[in-house]
């Protein structure tokens, strides 16, 4: 599971199965039911990577000092994509993780849980 390196055509192949929705059904039943846990984790994660230490109450703290209405929408806008997309690649990461370990316990049924 997960040996890459896959090539381009392999990735879009596997992208664009994704997004069939009944594809990711039994995914999203899974992430909802374990989603404590998961928050732990990817909590955990972020804060020791560092993401959301100074760097982090810096930029809201630009953000919520901008004078003009306009700029601080648009600071805040920012900053929540960004966190956004950094919350998602880093998930990514553990959900590649989770797979692996999962893959490595064969004998557990993820159904009796």
């Amino acid at each position: 599971m997960l040996e890459g390196p896959y090539s381009d055509e392999e990735i879009d192949a596997a992208v664009q199965a994704l997004s069939d929705p009944e594809r990711l059904a039994g995914a999203r039943d899974t992430v909802a039911r374990l989603a404590p846990q998961l928050q732990r984790v990817l909590d955990e994660a972020l804060a020791e990577g560092g993401w959301f230490a100074e760097a982090h109450e810096a930029q809201v703290g630009r953000a919520a000092s901008e004078s003009d209405p306009e700029a601080r929408r648009t600071a805040v806008r920012t900053l929540v994509a960004e966190e956004t997309r950094l919350g998602m690649l880093v998930g990514v990461a553990v959900g590649i993780e989770l797979a692996r370990e999962l893959a490595r316990h064969p004998e557990s049924d993820p159904k009796e849980n």
